[in-house]
């Protein structure tokens, strides 16, 4: 994580965390991160997503909740699901406009300190050889 982000709050701390996690190329990047962020005491998790994107809005955040529970970010009650659930749903809320009728692939990446929980989600928007990039975040207090 950059310097400057360890003068700033929680919020701001788990939401690089997670933008960081969602951006890592391959998955020994990503295994090096999450090892580095538990560490310093967070609790992670990333999934892939994939296909167009408005029928895939309900899958991205189910697997943004399920992905929550199986890495121990969440206990699974409705509270916390709730907070994942809605940090996700922030999330793709931010592409939708951009990405419409248009398919997506990326990374979905939780991140969580004490009672602050981020979703962020890269995404690759595509049709035919035009590509896009776009972040979407969204964070919850638990």
């Amino acid at each position: 994580m950059a310097d400057n982000v360890a003068l700033v709050g929680s919020s701001a701390r788990v939401a690089t965390a997670a933008i960081e996690l969602s951006l890592s190329i391959d998955r020994e990047a990503e295994k090096a991160l999450r090892e580095q962020y538990a560490r310093q005491g967070y609790r992670t998790a990333a999934v892939d997503f994939g296909g167009e994107l408005v029928p895939s809005i309900n899958k991205i955040i189910e697997r943004s909740v399920v992905a929550a529970k199986r890495e121990g970010i969440i206990d699974g009650s409705h509270r916390e699901e709730g907070a994942v659930a809605g940090a996700a749903h922030e999330a793709v809320s931010q592409i939708v406009s951009k990405a419409i009728g248009l398919n997506v692939g990326g990374k979905i990446a939780i991140a969580r300190d004490e009672d602050h929980v981020s979703v962020a989600m890269f995404f690759r928007i595509g049709l035919l050889n035009l590509n896009e990039v776009a972040i979407g975040l969204g964070h919850r207090a638990i």
